[in-house]
């Protein structure tokens, strides 16, 4: 016998979380299934809509940093994502998502982008980002100390600095690197920094704690900075509080630098979406791939899904679905020497015959498979190669959809809550109009 849902969501990214708890904020009953851990661990942890638009320059040069996102979404070609949904939907979508975020994050009170910087020191333009962030972005005039740990070659401070400085940023940025106190290996976990300042672990033999500890490492290399930048590092499940005690010792602004792969932001926001479905009542299945599907050819519905749990196959059945599984690197899209294929529902990903032609000479061109992806109609429903809706009862959101590259444009987070949101709105819509009908049919239906 099946498991049965009104809305079934498959992915467990931004995307799939978003339109989970849209539809549940609807009215809808919602299960959550996903094959694997959400690359937001992977992350920087901060929410982009649009840094950047695609060019049409054989160079693959793009437009931009953004001011206001918002305002250049009409800009973007048809076929992107954002064009699909329309901008207010966009505006929408991230008011909703905000207020799932509460006040971890800042950025809402504008249209326009922040800018961030990064590990590498660079400049990143972003809608949101984490309050750990804050006080570190790139238009504040006042200066920085970059401060990099020799068992942390990921971050190097003095590197960093010199390449904000290179970007003219309205600040002189220093860099040091010091050793963290308390760790020796090289080989340490981003986790087990975070560890030690979470639980102020002791880190000498007189008992002094790693806050204290790590405060006195860097006030000797202040030289009238007001603020201190770290990579994000500081604490998991405290990081205001790391934060707090640092900026009392040294008497300064404290932030954070978002870091690549595994990331403590992307790892809280991931925290923060999960714990926003356990209070939406949505069921979460992790470790459940969906194997296979039935499907009635007459209506063009999905009827029904199978997953692999711990090697039995379960059936579900739900009156929508919505398809978030990501795109080539989530492996919600897949590739073989042959095609481009969407492995689970086989929906059509249109691409060259040439497989030499989903890619460009140049390293740093504009290569076609980085728009790989299901096309949607309006309702993010994927159409065939015809222009047909597949399925009537499925929806795709977030990095499966093609039609843009989130890499270059920086709209990876933004297009994921955006059709996201409208696709869990569109699912719960349908199925409220499908119990409808049942009711109506039980109210009429002579006894």
């Amino acid at each position: 016998m099946a498991i049965e849902d009104d809305v079934l969501v498959i992915g467990g990214g931004i995307a799939g979380a978003t339109a989970a708890l849209s539809a549940a904020d609807e009215g809808a009953d919602v299960r959550l299934v996903t094959h694997k851990e959400s690359t937001l661990r992977n992350a920087s942890g901060l929410i982009d809509v649009l840094g950047y638009l695609p060019s049409d320059d054989a160079d693959g040069a793009s437009e931009g940093p953004l001011v206001d996102p918002f305002a250049a979404i009409p800009d973007l070609p048809e076929t992107h994502p954002y064009r699909t949904v329309g901008v207010e939907a966009v505006r929408e979508a991230l008011s909703f998502f905000d207020g799932i975020l509460g006040d971890a994050y800042h950025g809402a009170h504008t249209d326009d982008n922040a800018l961030v910087p990064t590990q590498g020191g660079s400049v990143k333009p972003t809608a949101r980002y984490p309050r750990s962030s804050a006080a570190g972005l790139a238009s504040d005039p006042r200066d920085a100390l970059l401060v990099g740990f020799e068992t942390l070659p990921t971050f190097e401070g003095p590197l960093a600095a010199a390449h904000l400085e290179a970007a003219g940023v309205p600040f002189q940025a220093r860099g040091v690197t010091l050793s963290f106190p308390g760790i020796v290996r090289d080989d340490a976990k981003v986790t087990r920094y975070a560890h030690l300042l979470d639980q102020d672990e002791a880190v000498s033999r007189d008992g002094t704690g790693a806050r204290e500890a790590l405060a006195a490492a860097v006030q000797p290399h202040l030289e009238g900075e007001e603020r201190v930048g770290f990579p994000a590092v500081l604490g998991d499940e405290h990081p205001d509080e790391v934060r707090a005690a640092l900026e009392a010792h040294l008497g300064v602004d404290v932030f954070e630098v978002p870091m690549g792969p595994p990331s403590l932001p992307g790892l809280r926001l991931e925290d923060r979406l999960y714990a926003a479905l356990e209070a939406a009542g949505v069921e979460v299945r992790s470790g459940v791939p969906v194997v296979d599907y039935e499907s009635d050819g007459d209506d063009g519905r999905i009827d029904r899904v199978v997953v692999d749990r711990n090697g039995a196959e379960i059936p579900h059945r739900a009156d929508q679905y919505v398809l978030a599984t990501g795109g080539l690197v989530g492996k919600g899209v897949e590739s073989n020497r042959e095609r481009v294929i969407e492995p689970i529902f086989d929906c059509h990903v249109p691409h060259a015959t040439d497989r030499y032609d989903w890619f460009s000479e140049d390293a740093f061109g504009e290569h076609p498979f980085a728009r790989f992806g299901v096309v949607p109609d309006g309702e993010l429903r994927p159409r065939d190669g015809s222009g047909n809706v597949e399925f009537e009862n499925l929806r795709a959101a977030g990095a499966v959809l093609g039609g843009y590259d989130y890499a270059a444009e920086k709209s990876g987070a933004g297009v994921s809550i955006a059709t996201g949101y409208v696709a869990g709105r569109h699912a719960a819509a349908r199925s409220t109009d499908a119990r409808a009908r049942v009711a109506t049919n039980d109210e009429v239906t002579p006894q």
